[in-house]
C-alpha cells in the first residue's frame, strides 16, 4: 500500500511491509517471474493543507518535499522499485484519469448531489469522514487539531456503492485474505432480510418508513421513533413541542454515531406531539425523537417493539411507553426483553405461529395490504465523496440553474486554480470559491467548489503502476490483461487501518470499471497481507507525541540497510504486532558478519581478502545435505511469507559453516544466493568477491537434489520416567527392537535404569523413546 507522504519522514514501523514485498519481488525475479514492484504516493489530503493555512506555503510545495524525503529513506533501504512507474496523486496527469473514472461513475448514475448531514469543523472549515473523528470526554473531535465538531446539512457528492453492495459481499468469496478482514467487511455492509413498512401520520397525508428484520413483531410497535435529523421532524412537530425538539436536535448535532448508539448510555429522547398509525391494527402509536436512532442507517426511522428489543426496552421504561409482549418462549420472564425467536402471541392472525412462518406471512399480509414490501436491506451507506478543501481533485462539474453536469472530457485534467488564500469560511464555503476568475464560467454556468476526498486516488493507483504514462486511458486492455491476468494483484501488503473504507472503496471503483470493460478481473487484490504493528520499544504505537520514534536513518548509518531489512522481517511473524529493539537490529548485524567472515579474512593492514578457508572441493555430506535443506526450507517460507523462520534457517547453515575447516564455493555460493532477497547489498558485494561479474539480481534461485532432503537417519531423544536422559541416532528404517536397544545401551541412560525395572517402553517411530521405570 502507498504512503502519504508526511513531513515527519517513514520510522522503522513504515518499512516492514515495503519489506516484505522486496524481498517477495526479489525472490519471484530468481525464480524467473516478470515482477511488477512499484511505488507512489498518496499525496492529496489534509495534513499539507493545514500546513499550508498556517504557514502560507503552497501544499503542493509541501508535499513535494516531503516526497523527496521519503523517496531518499526507501531509497536508502535498497528497495528494488520500479520507479520508471512512480505515481503521484497529485500529478495532473494521474488525476485526469481519476477525474475521468468520476465522470464514468456519473455517467452511470452512480455519482450523484445530496444534502447530508455530516461531520463538519468549523475550525478547519471542512467536512470530516468519520474516521478523522475522535470520541472524546468533551464531544467528537477533530482528529487532527482536536477541534470540536458538529452534524451539519450541507451539500454533498455521493458515490452509489450501495448499488454494489451484493457483489461485494458475494466476492468476498473469492480472496484470499485473511477470515477475520472478510468478516469486518462483511459486518460493514451488513446484509439483513426483512420488511419496509409505512406507517401512516395521524391526520396528515404523511407516510413514515421503517425497515424491519421482525414483521412478525408489529402487533408490538407501541411507540416510533425517529431520528432527529429526519426530514418529516419539522413536519410533523406539533407548535408546542417545536422549542423543545429544536433544543434536543441541536445537542444531538454534536454527538458522534458511536456515542450515539452506546448501548450503555443513559437514553434520551422527546416527545414530537404528533402520533403514527399502525398499519395492522389501526392503532395511534407516539412518535419520538431519539439520539439512538441515525438518519444514516435504514429510514432513519424505527418501529419500536419494547418488548423484543434492548434499545426500545430501555428508551420505554424510562419514558414509560407501553410494553406489548408478542411472542413467547419457554423460560420468557414477562418483565424482561426477549429479543430471540419464538411463537407469535397476542397478534391476531399471526398467533401461534413460529418466528420464520409469522415474518413471512406478515410481509405476504402487508404487500397484500399496499402498507409493505420485502426487502433485503444493508447497514453499508453510499459514499459521501467530497471535501470543502483545497489540496484535492477538482470535481469535473459544473451547475447552472441549479442543474448539474460533467465538463468534456476531453478537456481534462481540470486543473486546480493557484490560490494564496487556502482557508475555507467558517460557514463551510470551499477554498475554492474564492477562486472566481477560475469559478465562473462565460455561460453563466460555475464549478463545482468542493473537491474529491483523499480516497479517491488510492482507488485505482494500482492499476495505473501497470501503465503510468498512458495518455489516451488510465490503463490499456492489453497492459491490463499481461500484469492483473486472472486474479488481479497477486500480493497486496498494508497496515489492517485500511481493513474496511480503503479496500472497500477500491473493491467498489474495480468493480464499476469491470462493468465498463476496463478490467477484467472482478476484483483488484486476489492476496491481501497485514503486517502487524512494529511498537517502539515501550511497547506502545510509535508516535511523536510519545517520543518512542524510532528514525530508521539513524539505524541504517549504524548498522547498515541489510541490518534494518533483515532485523525487521526476524522480529516475528510478519502478521504478528511486536516491540522494536535496538539490541536485537545489533545481533542480526552480528550475524551478517558472521556471513561476511566465512568469505572473506582481515589483513593485518585491516583490508578484507578472500578466505584461505575458500575451498573449490567438493562439501562434505553433512554439509551439502544442510545447504539442500536450507534451500528447500527457505523457499517454502518465502511462499508462505514466513520470514522469521527462513532467517533462522540460514543462521543454522551458517553456524555449521562457520565450523568447517575449508568452506566449499558450492555451498557458500547456495548461502549468499538465498540470503540476497533479505540483506541485497552484502549480497551483491559477496557475489563480486567470489569472483561473478553478472549481477546477482538476474541469478537463478538455487535448486534442490531430492537425495540430500531425504533422511537416511533420525536423532532420537531418550527420556526416562519423563526426563530427558541421552539422544542417539539410528537408521531411518530401523526397528522398534533395535531402537530400543540402542536407547538402552547409552552411557548416559544405564544409571537411570540399572537395578530398576522396566515397567513401560514406549518407542515414537521417528520421534523418542520413552522409558518407564520402577
Amino acid at each position: 500500500m502507498f504512503p502519504y507522504p508526511s513531513g515527519a519522514g517513514l520510522h522503522v514501523g513504515h518499512l516492514e511491509g515495503y519489506t516484505a514485498t522486496d524481498i517477495v519481488a526479489r525472490y519471484k525475479r530468481m525464480k524467473g517471474f516478470n515482477v511488477l514492484h512499484p511505488m507512489g504516493w498518496d499525496a492529496f489530503g489534509l495534513p499539507a493543507e493545514q500546513h499550508a493555512i498556517q504557514t502560507g506555503t503552497h501544499p503542493r510545495v509541501t508535499t513535494q518535499q516531503n516526497i523527496s524525503n521519503f523517496k531518499r529513506q526507501i531509497t536508502s533501504m535498497g528497495f528494488s522499485y520500479d520507479w520508471s512507474r512512480e505515481v503521484n496523486t497529485t500529478d495532473p496527469h494521474y488525476y485526469r484519469w481519476t477525474q475521468w473514472i468520476f465522470i464514468q461513475l456519473y455517467k452511470k448514475g452512480l455519482a450523484y448531489p445530496s444534502h447530508a448531514p455530516v461531520w463538519f469543523c468549523p475550525n478547519l472549515g471542512t467536512v470530516l469522514a468519520n474516521e478523522e473523528v475522535l470520541q472524546t470526554e468533551d464531544g467528537p473531535r477533530s482528529e487532527r487539531g482536536n477541534h470540536p465538531v458538529e452534524r451539519r446539512p450541507l451539500r454533498q457528492w455521493m458515490l452509489r456503492i450501495t448499488a454494489y453492495a451484493d457483489r461485494l459481499l458475494q466476492d468476498l468469496e473469492l480472496l484470499d485474505w485473511p477470515e477475520s478482514l472478510k468478516e469486518m467487511q462483511r459486518n460493514w455492509i451488513g446484509r439483513s432480510e426483512g420488511a419496509e413498512v409505512e406507517f401512516g401520520v395521524l391526520n396528515s397525508a404523511l407516510g413514515i418508513k421503517v425497515f424491519t428484520t421482525r414483521p412478525d413483531t408489529l402487533f408490538g410497535a407501541t411507540y416510533m421513533v425517529l431520528s432527529p435529523e429526519h426530514h418529516l421532524v419539522p413536519k410533523i412537530t406539533a407548535a408546542e413541542q417545536k422549542t423543545v425538539v429544536a433544543d434536543y436536535q441541536k445537542r444531538c448535532a454534536s454527538k458522534s454515531d458511536l456515542e450515539r448508539t452506546d448501548l450503555a448510555k443513559e437514553k434520551s429522547g422527546v416527545f414530537t406531539g404528533a402520533y403514527a398509525v399502525n398499519p395492522v391494527n389501526g392503532k395511534s402509536i407516539p412518535i419520538w425523537i431519539a439520539d439512538y436512532v441515525l438518519a444514516s442507517y435504514g429510514t432513519g426511522a424505527i418501529m419500536a417493539v419494547p418488548a423484543h428489543d434492548e434499545r426500545d426496552f430501555a428508551f420505554a421504561q424510562q419514558f414509560h411507553l407501553p410494553i406489548i409482549h408478542v411472542v413467547d418462549a419457554p423460560g420468557r420472564d414477562p418483565e424482561k426483553c426477549l429479543s430471540a425467536e419464538g411463537t407469535a402471541i397476542n397478534s391476531d392472525f399471526l398467533s401461534g405461529l413460529a418466528t420464520s412462518g409469522a415474518k413471512q406471512k406478515m410481509i405476504d399480509w402487508l404487500e397484500a395490504q399496499g402498507c409493505g414490501r420485502r426487502q433485503i436491506h444493508f447497514k453499508l451507506r453510499d459514499w459521501l465523496f467530497s471535501r470543502q478543501r483545497y489540496w484535492g481533485e477538482p470535481f469535473p462539474i459544473v451547475w447552472k440553474d441549479d442543474q448539474h453536469e460533467t465538463i468534456d472530457e476531453n478537456s481534462l485534467p481540470l486543473l486546480l486554480p493557484e490560490l494564496d488564500d487556502f482557508k475555507p469560511s467558517a460557514e463551510g464555503q470551499a477554498p475554492l470559491s474564492k477562486a472566481k476568475e477560475w469559478l465562473s464560467l462565460p455561460d453563466g454556468s460555475t464549478r463545482e467548489t468542493n473537491t474529491m476526498p483523499q480516497w479517491a486516488g488510492s482507488c485505482w493507483y494500482y492499476l495505473r503502476y501497470c501503465d503510468p504514462t498512458n495518455a489516451s486511458a488510465p490503463i490499456s486492455s492489453e497492459v491490463e490483461r499481461y500484469w492483473m491476468g486472472k486474479t488481479g494483484v497477486d500480493l497486496y501488503i498494508g497496515g489492517a487501518e485500511h481493513a474496511v473504507l480503503h479496500l472497500l472503496y477500491s473493491r467498489f471503483w474495480h468493480k464499476v470499471m469491470f462493468d465498463l470493460g476496463l478490467v477484467t478481473t472482478p476484483e483488484p487484490f486476489h492476496k491481501l497481507v497485514n503486517q502487524g504493528m512494529i511498537l517502539g520499544e515501550d511497547n506502545q504505537k510509535m508516535s511523536k507525541s510519545v517520543g518512542n520514534v524510532v528514525n530508521p536513518d539513524e539505524i541504517i548509518a549504524e548498522y547498515g540497510a541489510d541490518s534494518v531489512r533483515l532485523f525487521e522481517m526476524f522480529m516475528g511473524p510478519l502478521e504478528q504486532m511486536k516491540p522494536w529493539s535496538s539490541k536485537g537490529v545489533e545481533g542480526v548485524y552480528r550475524f551478517l558478519g558472521r556471513v561476511w567472515r566465512l568469505v572473506m579474512d582481515e589483513t593485518q593492514a585491516g583490508d578484507w581478502i578472500l578466505s584461505a578457508k575458500l575451498s573449490n572441493d567438493l562439501p562434505s555430506e553433512s554439509i551439502l545435505r544442510r545447504m539442500h535443506e536450507s534451500i528447500q526450507k527457505v523457499t517454502d517460507d518465502l511462499d508462505k511469507l514466513s520470514f522469521n523462520t527462513a532467517i533462522a534457517q540460514m543462521m543454522i547453515l551458517v553456524n555449521d559453516l562457520t565450523k568447517e575447516e575449508k568452506r566449499s564455493r558450492t555451498v557458500i555460493e547456495a548461502l549468499v544466493l538465498i540470503l540476497a532477497p533479505f540483506a541485497p547489498h552484502i549480497a551483491e558485494e559477496l557475489w563480486e568477491k567470489l569472483g561473478h561479474t553478472k549481477n546477482l539480481a538476474h541469478e537463478p534461485w538455487p535448486k534442490t537434489e531430492e537425495r540430500y532432503l531425504v533422511q537416511d537417519v533420525i536423532e532420537y531423544p531418550v527420556q526416562v520416567n519423563g526426563k530427558l536422559r541421552g539422544k542417539f541416532t539410528a537408521q531411518i528404517d530401523a526397528t522398534e527392537a533395535n531402537l530400543m536397544e540402542l536407547a538402552k545401551s547409552l552411557e548416559s541412560v544405564k544409571p537411570w535404569i540399572e537395578g530398576k525395572t522396566i515397567a513401560k517402553a514406549i518407542v515414537i517411530p521417528k520421534k523418542m523413546v520413552n522409558l518407564v521405570v520402577k
